[in-house]
């Protein structure tokens, strides 16, 4: 009879234990605090932004220039594109150099637009969009991190610099400033970086997030020629061909999945603005 009753006492207390205080529940909680979008901190956002560019210049800088392997590649990627009846690259180079006026300002657009318009997206979408701003960053961040695998995995030469066939470096013939990577500069920059490519990966970003969020037809409009103008520019000054675009096209996919995998949803689903508070996820009752 004792027995049986300090077994049963036992019991009643282990059940009645609660078991929410600590485990999965409180994880589900923290992950959850996470994922819910915050308003952005200026100081942080700026301290953010220019050292995850430094990290990114300083890793891809970083990864040896295997400049016999990068001009193979080149070989390689030019074969694949006759057979796909798609290296036109050369002839492109060639048409749009013979227009002086428009292949240097071509330069300027390769060496400038590039960060301006980047920064410039970031910064719309801080004040206007802070809801969707840490998820819009993330799909930039993830494209980047997986670009830089990219660029170790499979060194690539861009057309200027292949040594059998007849591109013009248009930089170094017009004598103008429109690539780290030609002239003067060519030294702080590999030159053996250039699959994927990531204006491509980087205007398509801005690209698509203008013309998901603006509410101005004609600015919407703009988002979606500015990519398609990079894709021109990039191919008449030679310092890419076009399955260079193709992979900076598959690195901005693989940061929209990161971003939808995390937050649950796109970037251009969640609420504009930031909610006040933080609603818990529901959890199921424990069992007394």
């Amino acid at each position: 009879m004792g027995e049986t009753t300090v077994t049963t006492l036992e019991e009643g207390r282990e059940q009645a234990a609660p078991r929410s205080v600590t485990g999965a529940p409180e994880q589900q909680r923290f992950l959850h605090r996470l994922r819910v979008p915050r308003r952005p901190r200026l100081w942080f956002e700026i301290l953010l932004i220019a050292v995850s560019y430094w990290t990114y210049s300083l890793i891809r800088n970083a990864v040896p220039e295997q400049k016999t392997q990068a001009l193979k590649n080149a070989d390689w990627i030019w074969k694949v594109e006759h057979h796909l009846g798609i290296a036109v690259e050369e002839t492109i180079n060639h048409s749009v150099n013979s227009v002086t006026w428009l292949i240097v300002g071509m330069n300027y657009y390769y060496a400038t637009l590039h960060f301006i318009v980047t920064l410039g997206v970031l910064v719309w979408i801080y004040r206007s969009h802070p809801g969707r701003y840490a998820a819009t960053r993330l799909v930039l961040f993830a494209t980047t991190a997986v670009a830089l695998v990219g660029y170790y995995l499979y060194p690539l030469a861009p057309p200027r610099l292949m040594t059998n066939e007849h591109f013009i470096d248009t930089v170094v013939v017009h004598q103008t400033w429109g690539s780290m990577a030609s002239g003067d500069l060519k030294n702080m920059s590999n030159q053996y970086a250039a699959m994927p490519s990531m204006h491509i990966g980087w205007s398509l970003w801005c690209g698509l997030t203008i013309f998901a969020l603006a509410s101005v037809p004609w600015v919407r409009v703009l988002g979606l020629l500015y990519p398609t103008l990079t894709l021109v520019v990039i191919v008449a000054t030679a310092n890419h061909f076009w399955l260079d675009a193709v992979g900076g096209m598959l690195c901005l996919a693989f940061g929209y999945g990161v971003a939808r995998a995390w937050y649950g949803t796109l970037p251009y689903a969640l609420p504009r603005q930031v909610t006040g508070g933080i609603r818990e996820p529901e959890l199921e009752p424990v069992k007394a």
